[in-house]
């Protein structure tokens, strides 16, 4: 009878196991030889995810690597590129992306003595990664300056999206230029690439831009649209959308019009995500003096933009990421702040704009070391990735649970 009992208990202990809801967070081990930092993550069409990152050896020496997710572990890493002339910033980060064994990597290596003079440099691989082609610079003026915050978007026939920022304008003879002072303005550009690298197409897509922050875009059923912070001759730094349709670039238009008056770069890009036509983008301003995180729907490719939703104010400092369910709706990452900490986090939106969900994800520290945590979802698994700051920084990865 005693025996009966405790089988009895064991299988009702077992069963309230199963039963029991996941972690909200449930942790991802990434193995690393070195101090790593600089996370992205990007999920294809056939929703595999990769995570890049980059790696510093004791010799001062950057490797970028890529790893992809397989049953809900990181497989063995893969090197893609290394040097000890790279530009590496805690906002301006290396990437990776896959389309149909085709992949392309990026990353900045030094062009010049100057502090900001550096290049954004490009392989592809045409087997899933195992090789990698010699990089190749996609702009191309020739000059010492700064390009970098780099967005790329898989397209058809292995062919590559590539738009970044290009401060070729900003050179004057004996004078750098960086956020604002001196030069001409930073420029905001894109291309198109075939799959061994040669440039199909290439475009100016705005003459006058916000130095450092971050460009993104999506493929809508439209086209493509790209969102970055402008820039006006009077220091008003809101966001602004252009958009590829039928093969031609619309004029740069504001996503909204804040007129928040800034007299050097955040270093405070925006995220956008899409489904169809259905368009979100999620960013940072601080008009006034207080720091809002903010987002805003479109449901025709990002042509118009309803009014926004007032995601965190006043103890926030942005960092945004986006993604979309494949109910339709968005999730939105960001970074809160007290004191010297930081907390990163998360919240569910429906496409009317309507809060379903919000959560703490993890404590980090304010600093720039801390980066801007990632995020991405495959179908309805929803991935994050982030760079806990220390005396040995390290990438952290969770499978997020809602």
């Amino acid at each position: 009878m005693k025996k009966l009992l405790t089988i009895v208990l064991s299988m009702a202990l077992l069963a309230s196991c199963k039963d029991q809801p996941p972690q909200p967070v449930q942790e991802i081990v990434l193995q690393t030889d070195n101090p790593s930092s600089l996370p992205r993550l990007f999920t294809n069409s056939k929703g595999e995810t990769f995570l890049s990152y980059v790696e510093r050896t004791p010799e001062k020496v950057a490797k970028l690597y890529f790893t992809k997710l397989e049953n809900e572990q990181w497989g063995a890493p893969k090197l893609i590129a290394e040097g000890d002339n790279w530009f590496v910033n805690w906002a301006d980060f290396p990437s990776v992306i896959e389309n149909n064994s085709h992949m392309a990597a990026h990353w900045l290596q030094k062009s010049d003595k100057g502090t900001f003079d550096y290049d954004v440099r490009v392989a592809m691989s045409a087997n899933n990664g195992s090789e990698w082609s010699d990089s190749f610079i996609p702009h191309t003026d020739g000059i010492a300056a700064e390009h970098g915050f780099v967005t790329m978007l898989p397209l058809s026939d292995q062919r590559t999206f590539m738009t970044w920022l290009d401060g070729r304008n900003t050179k004057v003879e004996g004078e750098e230029s960086h956020g604002g002072h001196g030069g001409g303005p930073m420029s905001l550009r894109a291309a198109i690439f075939d799959k061994n690298g040669n440039a199909l197409e290439e475009w100016e897509l705005d003459d006058r831009v916000c130095d450092c922050c971050q460009t993104t875009a999506a493929q809508t059923d439209e086209g493509i649209v790209v969102i970055y912070r402008d820039r006006s001759k009077n220091e008003i730094r809101d966001m602004s959308v252009v958009r590829l349709v039928d093969g031609e670039w619309t004029q740069p238009k504001p996503l909204m019009v804040e007129l928040w008056e800034m007299p050097a770069c955040p270093v405070n890009g925006p995220s956008v995500t899409a489904k169809g036509n259905n368009v979100a983008v999620a960013w940072f301003m601080a008009k006034g003096g207080t720091p809002e995180v903010k987002l805003a729907f479109s449901k025709d490719g990002g042509a118009n933009f309803g009014e926004p939703v007032m995601v965190s104010q006043v103890n926030t400092s942005g960092r945004v990421g986006t993604t979309t369910l494949n109910n339709g709706h968005v999730l939105v990452s960001w970074m809160d702040n007290a004191d010297e900490k930081a907390s990163i986090m998360l919240a569910e939106y429906d496409n009317s704009g309507a809060l379903i969900n919000k959560m703490t994800v993890a404590e980090t520290t304010a600093e720039r070391a801390s980066g801007f945590p990632v995020i991405t979802s495959n179908g309805d698994d929803v991935y994050m990735a982030w760079t806990q700051a220390g005396d040995q920084s390290m990438i952290k990865t969770a499978k997020i649970n809602f």
